[in-house]
């Protein structure tokens, strides 16, 4: 019997960590875990019932009572807010501006990686985020590290905002990069940073395909 693994993705935004890492859980029937897709969840809620997004004690509380689910169907990930299907609502430019703020909320990343670590605490399952590899499960059997150039990480962000219908400039999607990574990076608890174990990953010149490939290619499940 293979051996189920803990799989950690990491890297910023545009990297291709999400397509990537839904690729190979698909190719392994492991279970795929969007870490980010967590934070917009609780985002909509807040926004929702209008809580104060400085609040670190208020988004912790919010945190707690609030039932936040992610399925697989059809071959896609579906994400549940108490009980309602928001995986497309959850990309909205709303969300997107305001996750930064429940990201950086400690009581909230606390109550999120007790939540992630239950979801992969028996293996057979691909975690991506910004720190699975150094917080979330520091000792994944496998670990890697995707990044791209600033230059192709807008252009794929901007192309994924086009195809949804989103009325937004290259320049826009450049500036918001921009707050995003200084954001990711530079966030007091659970920054974006590569685990000294992780095998890091150069995705510019790459497919979805080749890497994806060439990752599953360093596994060993024997």
């Amino acid at each position: 019997m293979s051996r189920r693994l803990i799989i950690a993705v990491d890297g910023p935004a545009g990297s291709g960590k999400s397509t990537v890492a839904k690729l190979i859980a698909q190719r392994l029937n492991y279970l795929y875990v969007d870490t980010g897709a967590m934070y917009r969840a609780l985002t909509l809620k807040a926004l929702k019932v209008k809580a104060d997004l400085e609040n670190e004690d208020e988004l912790g509380r919010l945190a707690k009572k609030t039932d936040i689910r992610l399925e697989q169907a059809d071959g896609s990930l579906k994400v549940y807010l108490d009980g309602e299907n928001v995986t497309m609502a959850i990309r909205t430019p709303e969300v997107t501006n305001s996750v930064r703020y429940i990201a950086r909320a400690k009581p909230v990343r606390a109550h999120m990686v007790t939540l992630q670590r239950k979801l992969g605490e028996n293996g057979g399952v691909v975690l991506e985020g910004r720190d699975i590899g150094t917080v979330v499960f520091p000792d994944a059997d496998k670990k890697f590290y995707l990044d791209a150039s600033f230059e192709v990480r807008v252009g794929r962000r901007y192309k994924e905002l086009k195809e949804t219908g989103a009325n937004v400039s290259e320049e826009d999607v450049k500036n918001d990069l921009k707050k995003r990574d200084d954001s990711d990076i530079n966030r007091s608890i659970g920054p974006l940073k590569k685990a000294d174990d992780a095998v890091f990953v150069d995705t510019s010149d790459l497919t979805i395909e080749g890497v994806a490939g060439k990752i599953i290619s360093l596994l060993d499940t024997r």
